[in-house]
């Protein structure tokens, strides 16, 4: 254990799943450890769950409406939030806000929008699980630089001054262009620039795109008040209120990545839903769509409801990150890892009107192992249902694949130091790990030593295997992220068609991900 702590390598072995003997390391892979990462605690006093309303985010309107298109604007900025009861916490947000406004889209219907960076650094936009031009969808080297001018276009660029050829830098405002050549689905918007991303969304820079389309809108689900988007974050506070993470540089302009005990993921001990801790939601005794997503840095959830219904399942999940499933199926609980996405309807009718019902999280102690709670108030006339049939889903094949591609995510060397790696190599923007033929389909292997969520940018796959077996039960659907166990290989499937470009692919921890594990891929 040279050069490494006790504490920072425990933190490790216990992300891996491992027992300490006596010298020696020996993995224990049928029984995957809950987190990778490492637990920062806050230092105020926390408030008793259930006592705040749950909000909703705000709805973005649209400046424009012309010729096929909407158009929305956004100012990134400084602001505070009272998230604590009585304590007010410094905040960066999309629109001074966190979450920040949700835009609604149509499917084919183009977006734009135009985001004015008023923060003291860079930034970039993706919006993950959009099917985007390369030029619009973030990738980590095309720089949004602060409005005022004042920021060098090469400070805190990449890591160990590393500059790309490629990138695309702009100065105060960037549009980005949305065609949603796609189904309907709950995506999401975020900051995505290389080296700091972990840190920038910490603070506050995320928020929800819908976009839904006209089979979707013929399903008789649940909608309106009784549609909820529930994206589920966690954070730890400081003494005065503000949001604790150990940043090496907390001005995010030059050395990237946080103290060594923290490599493996950042855990905070507040859940937040909504940005709001431990919230609670009054409903009717009626069937709700709640639209869940896990925001986290590098927490997984594993949710259930404390009280389970009397009958029928907890959850009946009807989409997945990329929107409807073929067919409904049902769940008792929801292992949720950052960035996936789960599209549900819960049945409040199987509940009593008085009753309290709990989202539990069954990988959480202590503060973490409650979510947020549901009470039924009243009785109401429901007239949804959930069909047997929700949307056709293309099965891609094995034998549809032209090539099949193996990428090992794995600790490893960053910046001279310990961080993350895919195929032992950390993040190079001028090096293409793959360069799929446009409309070709192709499996990619993705192998794990401890927890990693890995996302494609621009397509959506669907999951062959999980260690040589069929997929879990909670893989189904289109996916953009996939969640690996420590030690696990899983198998993908995907046809890279839309656009010609140059895409990321990805581990969604944040930590990792700011500490070298991206890679690029190529479609032409």
């Amino acid at each position: 254990m040279s050069g490494m702590s006790r504490r920072r390598f425990l933190g490790l072995a216990g992300g891996a799943g491992v027992v300490l003997t006596a010298g020696f390391v020996t993995p224990r892979l049928f029984r995957p450890a809950a987190a990778t990462g490492e637990l920062l605690t806050s230092e105020v006093p926390l408030p008793q769950p259930f006592q705040v309303p749950l909000p909703l985010p705000s709805a973005l309107k649209p400046v424009s409406r012309d010729g096929g298109v909407d158009r929305y604007e956004i100012v990134q900025r400084a602001s505070t939030a009272e998230i604590l009861p009585g304590l007010r916490t410094p905040i960066w947000g999309y629109q001074g806000t966190f979450p920040g406004p949700t835009i609604e889209s149509r499917s084919g219907r183009t977006t734009i929008v135009a985001h004015r960076n008023e923060l003291p650094v860079p930034t970039v936009v993706h919006l993950h699980g959009g099917r985007t031009p390369p030029e619009s969808d973030g990738y980590a080297t095309d720089l949004v630089l602060p409005a005022d001018g004042r920021y060098l276009a090469g400070a805190g660029h990449g890591h160990s001054g590393m500059a790309d050829p490629d990138a695309v830098v702009t100065t105060g405002t960037r549009e980005y262009t949305y065609p949603l050549r796609q189904k309907a689905a709950m995506l999401w918007y975020h900051d995505h620039r290389m080296d700091f991303t972990g840190p920038a969304v910490y603070r506050g820079l995320a928020g929800l795109h819908i976009v839904r389309d006209d089979e979707e809108d013929a399903l008789p689900l649940p909608r309106g008040e009784r549609e909820i988007p529930l994206m589920i974050t966690d954070r730890a506070f400081a003494e005065d209120g503000s949001m604790r993470y150990p940043s090496l540089d907390p001005s995010l302009r030059t050395v990237p990545g946080v103290e060594a005990a923290y490599a493996a993921g950042v855990l905070g001990d507040v859940l937040l839903v909504n940005g709001a801790p431990w919230p609670v939601a009054e409903v009717s005794a009626t069937r709700y769509r709640l639209r869940f997503l896990n925001g986290s840095n590098a927490r997984r959830y594993d949710l259930a409801l404390n009280p389970p219904p009397p009958s029928g399942p907890a959850f009946t999940q009807i989409g997945s990150d990329q929107g409807l499933l073929d067919a409904p199926r049902g769940h008792e609980h929801l292992p949720i890892a950052p960035a996936e996405r789960y599209d549900t309807v819960v049945d409040f009718g199987a509940y009593p009107v008085g009753a309290e019902v709990t989202l539990v999280n069954r990988l959480g102690t202590g503060t973490t192992a409650q979510v947020m709670r549901f009470r039924v108030t009243r009785r109401a006339k429901d007239d949804s249902r959930v069909p047997a049939k929700l949307s056709e889903v293309e099965r891609l094949g094995r034998a549809q694949a032209t090539v099949t591609r193996e990428f090992a995510f794995r600790s490893g060397q960053f910046n001279g130091r310990h961080g993350w790696t895919i195929g032992g190599e950390a993040f190079t923007p001028t090096k293409i790990a793959a360069e799929p033929k446009l409309g070709d389909v192709e499996i990619w292997r993705f192998v794990a030593d401890l927890h990693h969520p890995i996302h494609l940018h621009l397509v959506h796959f669907q999951i062959l295997s999980r260690g040589g077996k069929d997929p879990a039960p909670h893989d189904a659907g289109r996916k953009d992220t996939v969640d690996l166990q420590p030690g696990e290989a899983v198998e993908v499937i995907a046809r890279f068609d839309g656009y010609r470009g140059r895409y990321m692919f990805h581990c969604h921890n944040a930590e990792h991900e700011d500490m070298g594990m991206m890679a690029t891929f190529k479609t032409g």
